[in-house]
Formats: C-alpha cells, sequence, structure tokens
C-alpha cells in the first residue's frame, strides 16, 4: 500500500513540475507574444478592415468590399512603381551580396588590425537612413558635392552630373547611396556564418589536398546557404520597403521615375488622403512579399547540418 501511495505521490510531484515548467516557459515567451501581437497582428487586422472601407483622412468610412483591390488592377502608377522597385531589388542585392561577400573574406582573415576594419565597414549601419540620405544628398551636390569634384579633379568627366535631376544617374546614385549604409550589415551576417564553420573541415580538405578556391567552393559555400538565405531574404524585403532614399534624395522624381511602392503608398494614404487604398496597397505588397519570401527559402533550402 505504501508502494502504490509512494508512486502516486511521485506522478503528483512530475505533474505538478511539468505545469511549474510550462508556466515558466509561458511566461518567458510573454514579452515576446505580446509585442507581436500588439505591433503586428492587430496592426495586420486593422490594416486588412480599412481595405474594404473608402476610408478618408477625415471624415466617416464606408464598406465597399474589394473596390480598392479592383482599382488597383487598374493603377498604372502602382504597376510602374512595382516594376521600378523590382529592377532597383534586382540591382542592389547583386552588388550588396558580392561587395559584403569580399568584405567578410577580407576581415576573416587573421591579420593586425582586422577588428578596426571591421569596424570602419560597419559604421554605416548605425547611421539612420534618413541621415545617410541627406549625407548623400550633398556628397552628390553638383557644385558643392565632393564626387564631382573627386571625378573632375581625376579628369573622369569635364562638367559636374546633375546626378539626382538626371532620370539616367537617380538610380546609379540611390544604388551607391544604399550600398553604402547596408553592406556592413550583410558583412557581419556573412562573417558570422563563415566563423560558425568548424576549422576541423578546413584541416581535413588542406590534408586531402584542396588549395584555397577549392575549399571556398566545396565547404564555405555549402555550409553558408543558411546564412545565404537569411541575408538575401532581408536584403530583398529591405529594397522592396525602401522609401526614405527616395523621398529625401530624388522625391519620386524626375518624371516620377523613382516612386517605389512604399513611397506611391505614402501618397495615397497621406498626399491623396485616400487611407483605404492606402491599407489595399500595403496587403498587396505583403502578400508580394510573403511570396518572394518563400521562393528564396525553396531555392536556398539547406538539408545539410553540422
Amino acid at each position: 500500500m505504501s508502494t502504490v501511495n509512494l508512486q502516486i505521490s511521485e506522478r503528483r510531484t512530475e505533474r505538478g513540475g511539468s505545469i511549474g515548467r510550462r508556466s515558466a516557459g509561458l511566461f518567458f515567451v510573454l514579452p515576446a507574444v505580446s509585442f507581436t501581437v500588439v505591433f503586428f497582428i492587430l496592426p495586420l487586422i486593422f490594416t486588412v478592415y480599412m481595405s474594404l472601407h473608402d476610408w478618408p483622412l477625415l471624415g466617416d468610412h464606408e464598406f465597399i468590399g474589394l473596390d480598392n483591390y479592383s482599382a488597383l488592377l487598374s493603377d498604372r502608377q502602382f504597376w510602374n512603381s512595382l516594376w521600378f522597385t523590382t529592377r532597383y531589388t534586382l540591382l542592389i542585392t547583386p552588388v550588396i551580396f558580392i561587395l559584403a561577400f569580399v568584405l567578410a573574406l577580407l576581415v576573416s582573415l587573421p591579420l593586425p588590425g582586422v577588428g578596426i576594419y571591421r569596424t570602419v565597414y560597419f559604421l554605416p549601419v548605425v547611421i539612420g537612413l534618413g541621415s545617410s540620405s541627406l549625407l548623400w544628398v550633398w556628397l552628390l551636390h553638383d557644385r558643392v558635392g565632393v564626387i564631382n569634384a573627386i571625378l573632375t579633379g581625376l579628369g573622369l568627366m569635364d562638367r559636374p552630373i546633375i546626378w539626382l535631376a538626371d532620370s539616367s544617374y537617380a538610380m546609379t546614385a540611390i544604388i551607391m547611396s544604399v550600398v553604402w549604409k547596408t553592406v556592413g550589415f550583410t558583412m557581419i551576417l556573412l562573417m558570422t556564418g563563415m566563423q560558425a564553420i568548424p576549422a576541423e573541415l578546413y584541416e581535413a580538405a588542406k590534408v586531402d589536398g584542396a588549395n584555397y578556391w577549392g575549399r571556398l567552393r566545396y565547404i564555405m559555400m555549402p555550409l553558408l546557404r543558411r546564412t545565404f538565405a537569411l541575408a538575401l531574404i532581408l536584403s530583398v524585403i529591405g529594397s522592396y520597403l525602401g522609401f526614405d532614399q527616395f523621398f529625401i534624395m530624388t522625391a519620386g522624381g524626375p518624371q516620377n521615375s523613382t516612386i517605389s511602392v512604399v513611397y506611391w503608398i505614402y501618397k495615397n494614404s497621406f498626399t491623396n488622403f485616400k487611407l483605404g487604398y492606402g491599407a489595399s496597397l500595403s496587403i498587396v505588397l505583403l502578400v508580394i512579399l510573403v511570396i518572394l519570401s518563400i521562393i528564396q527559402l525553396r531555392l536556398l533550402r539547406d538539408e545539410t547540418s553540422y
């Protein structure tokens, strides 16, 4: 009888301990869950609700169903802005990745003072995108800008270029500013992934006669697929959500040639005061980003483990 009572007592103790651990786990994740619900789930639900209404900035809103989405299909400027944003993403993403990968290789070498270079390359990341955009407006100025002065001094051009007022140069100018601002972040991600690869794999490859390029191709690149996937998703999402650089540097010009999707959402919501239509544009952009992220994850799916 005492043995049965002891077993029952042990089971109750284990059950109580299990409930206690679950309660502690829920307590620890509660801040993250609360943050997600308050700043993502609820705003998303409200945005969907707004997108189904004619919602002026002032006055009463009216339920119109899917009319905003129907109007979107015939919105030529939306499709132009989506195509521009896609071209911008396709151009800037390879530049960031190639430059960040080269920098990550350099700062991963055991060289004296390499920590200083890591800091220098990463410093632009801590600057706000609005501040860096204003900085590049000054650097690209046709009269007092440093870049024109350098290019003219080197004899690479005869007269200063009006970078931000010429549609043939505006995209290049914006890409230069964003690459300078963000390449350090991608560099840190790739460098962290490189340092997580066990050194024993490189040593074994050396014993087998693999040179530097062989180790880079057959060891580092395959084992960095997860890091590549993370960095690529962050870069693509960041490019599609670009707003500050276009708003500050070109204001969508010249001739509306640099209006991004988010800039068009902003103009509809806070310039044209069509909040419901702006909400529908936001939902469509969210769906596009989700689809792109799923495609990237599938293409860069890593079935290896280490």
